[in-house]
């Protein structure tokens, strides 16, 4: 079985790539209506993957935003059914200048591939899509598997919930199992067993009825800019503690074996500060840095404008400021609860010089799944066979916020995957995935659905 699964990838290696590239040229921004029938086109081509892979059928099924693909590939029914989910659907690539080549024309250079959505999501589902086409070509196959791809996931899922709901009976599966996320390195393997939650609102500071002249009204009129940028500066003591009241209230903290664990992740301040071309690292006092970036909530500004931001000067004191603000959860805290704390918060505190209108774009609950579950377990000896070595058990700080309303409609667990790398520059400019990444899930996958059908 191994020497079959490993003489079809040799064999096929130069094709799964370059149906990997295809899918990356595709334009599948779902945050832009321009991208409408971008998205249609990428969805059709998934599907013809799945069917090219084997799949018994394949659809693309509308939803209320854009549509969504599902595959299946049943052997037998009484076997064990692996739900695979995924997106096809990517981030803007702006800014575009910051690009060393097109974001959607993908370019190979020192074994890596450049381009929007290689790592995030598509060059990992589709692991999955050739994962299923080496076992039913070497007819190995040891489970059922599904495919549910959406193509609203940058966006945060907003539809996927209630189609999830109407289609239960479709997707019913005994695991879900998802690469969307990174593993530590390739030297040390490790498998998420969480990722955080999402709470993202938009708030906008107004102040006089129009730009007015800053030398004649500077000093008279409160700055919207000036203010916003307090009211945000506020949000952290100097201990970089969030100072929102409430907001650690429901915190859950790992417990001391995973915090052992947690440790074990080799980790060289001085070669993370280089890659990110900084001098020192800001954070949460009382954390290490993994700590910090995966079993503890943030709060970020993630953009923000406002007045004259073209060429040259223009001395105005503007009407409005705005900014674009995220949390990311842990276990225990409620996107909801905490979205109703950022809205007030800075509604509140808002002198009355200025008015604040705050509003939510999208949420997503925080998940964690046990390390002593059958699929977490499978996960884990197929690493083990394909690297040699036990992956560490880590929390993702990114966030997938379909994860609860799958396990709360279909009642199962989800085992997290993921090849990528930390470095992969995900919603940045430069996105890139090791060809070598690639070809080794495609390795590791197969192994996966072997042992959990044994388990």
């Amino acid at each position: 079985m191994a020497k079959a699964w490993t003489d079809y990838l040799g064999k096929n290696k130069d094709r799964f790539l370059n149906e990997m590239l295809d899918l990356l040229r595709i334009p599948s921004v779902s945050a832009k209506s321009e991208h409408k029938a971008d998205m249609q086109k990428c969805a059709e081509l998934v599907k013809q993957r799945l069917l090219d892979a084997g799949c018994d059928k394949a659809e693309v099924m509308p939803t209320s935003g854009h549509p969504a693909v599902y595959g299946e590939k049943i052997v037998v029914p009484s076997k064990p059914t692996v739900l695979v989910y995924g997106h096809y659907d990517v981030q803007p690539p702006e800014p575009l200048e910051l690009w060393h080549s097109g974001p959607f024309e993908p370019v190979i250079k020192d074994g890596r591939v450049y381009a929007r959505g290689s790592a995030d999501d598509k060059g990992q589902f589709f692991m999955h899509v050739k994962a299923l086409e080496t076992m039913v070509r070497t007819k190995t196959m040891s489970t059922n598997i599904k495919f549910l791809i959406e193509g609203e996931e940058e966006v945060g899922s907003p539809n996927l919930g209630k189609f999830v709901e109407e289609h239960k009976d479709l997707l019913r599966a005994d695991v879900i199992l998802i690469s969307d996320s990174a593993m530590l390195s390739m030297e040390t393997p490790s498998l998420d067993i969480g990722v955080r939650g999402l709470s993202y609102i938009e708030v906008e500071v107004t102040g006089p009825n129009r730009d007015l002249h800053s030398g004649t009204y500077g000093g008279a009129v409160a700055n919207p800019i000036t203010v916003l940028a307090k009211m945000i500066a506020d949000c952290h003591d100097k201990k970089n503690h969030i100072t929102i009241p409430g907001f650690y209230d429901d915190v859950a903290m790992p417990t001391k074996e995973e915090k052992r664990l947690l440790k074990k992740a080799p980790f060289d301040e001085q070669a993370y500060k280089n890659e990110l071309g900084v001098k020192e690292l800001w954070g949460e006092k009382g954390f290490t840095t993994n700590e910090r970036i995966g079993i503890r909530p943030t709060l970020e500004v993630n953009g923000i404008w406002g007045g004259y931001q073209g060429e040259g000067a223009k001395t105005v004191l503007p009407s409005k400021a705005t900014a674009k603000i995220s949390a990311r959860l842990v276990p225990n805290q409620s996107s909801k609860k905490i979205t109703e704390l950022l809205l007030n918060y800075f509604r509140s505190v808002a002198p009355p010089s200025v008015t604040v209108k705050a509003f939510e774009h999208h949420g997503g609950e925080p998940y964690l799944t046990p390390i002593d579950s059958k699929g977490y377990q499978a996960a884990s000896k197929a690493v083990k066979k394909t690297f040699g070595k036990n992956p560490i058990p880590v929390r993702g700080g990114g966030s997938i916020p379909i994860c609860s309303i799958l396990e709360k409609e279909l009642g199962v667990k989800i085992i997290f995957m993921g090849f990528g790398l930390d470095s992969d520059n995900l919603h940045s400019p430069n996105e890139k995935y090791n060809i070598e990444n690639y070809y080794k899930g495609i390795e590791t996958i197969p192994y996966f659905h072997k042992y959990f059908a044994e388990g």
